[in-house]
């Protein structure tokens, strides 16, 4: 299945702009045959947009994923996005899949959250592991921190997770999370990890771009650099059943041993 990953920090403040920054992008990814195209963590709205998060804040059935779900339909693609979802009077930092049909098939709500700022703005989501079918795969949604807690990952792949989406706003000065641990993540979990980043200067943080979509052998199959740009790469159902024969971690486990980490 082709993957496209989308590395913007679109227009903050400005849901109309960032439809429109996705709406471009699912247009180039389906011309280059992607059925699937990532954008990254909170990218309905911006990220650094200090109390207009909460005033921006949609539920997950709201306008904004309907405006998705049409382009979706329209470009014929999957299109995963990060937003603030409003819950009552909970607003929680999410990524919810739409299929290229426009159905709402997964949404997760960032269960760590990194630093004063979103531990101000948001409440902390109670699933760690949230899961949808796509395209013969099981695809599952992390959001940027949740990804640097390997129990995280290793919940998604015993749940049987073959393609992780991971929309980030990774920050200066943590870089190496992007070039060393997602790929370790996707190496040591047998899946693919895709992690789709802001990029660029907003407010007091600089995003480090670096989005790559790493396979069950280590390798970033893509990677971009700094700046805007949308990359593609195949996630290989044939080639992740090879790494996962030839790699057998999960297998090898003994849980009995690991009580005490809990």
């Amino acid at each position: 299945m082709r993957t496209a990953l989308l590395q913007s920090s679109g227009r903050p403040g400005s849901v109309a702009e960032n439809l429109k920054v996705l709406d471009a992008a699912a247009a180039r990814a389906a011309a280059a045959g992607a059925a699937l195209l990532l954008a990254p963590e909170m990218f309905l709205t911006g990220y650094a947009i200090g109390d207009d998060i909460a005033r921006l804040a949609e539920p997950a059935d709201g306008d904004a994923a309907d405006a998705i779900a049409e382009l979706a339909m329209r470009h014929g693609l999957a299109v995963a996005y990060g937003y603030p979802e409003r819950a009552g009077e909970a607003v929680f930092n999410s990524a919810q899949l739409i299929s290229a049909d426009g159905a709402r098939l997964a949404n997760h709500r960032k269960t760590h959250l990194f630093g004063g700022f979103e531990q101000h703005h948001f409440t902390p989501g109670g699933q760690p592991v949230v899961q949808a079918e796509l395209n013969g795969l099981t695809v599952g949604l992390l959001i940027c921190y949740d990804v640097e807690f390997p129990e995280n990952v290793r919940g998604h792949a015993l749940a049987g997770t073959d393609l992780l989406l991971v929309p980030t706003a990774l920050m200066h000065p943590y870089q190496f999370v992007a070039e060393s641990v997602v790929p370790v993540r996707a190496f040591e979990n047998q899946m693919y990890v895709a992690y789709a980043n802001r990029t660029g200067r907003e407010g007091e943080f600089e995003f480090t771009g670096l989005s790559a979509l790493a396979s069950p052998d280590g390798v970033a199959r893509a990677r971009a650099g700094r700046d805007e740009e949308l990359i593609l790469a195949d996630v290989d159902p044939a080639f992740l059943a090879a790494s996962r024969e030839a790699n057998p971690y999960l297998t090898d486990r003994r849980p009995g041993l690991y009580g005490s980490l809990v």
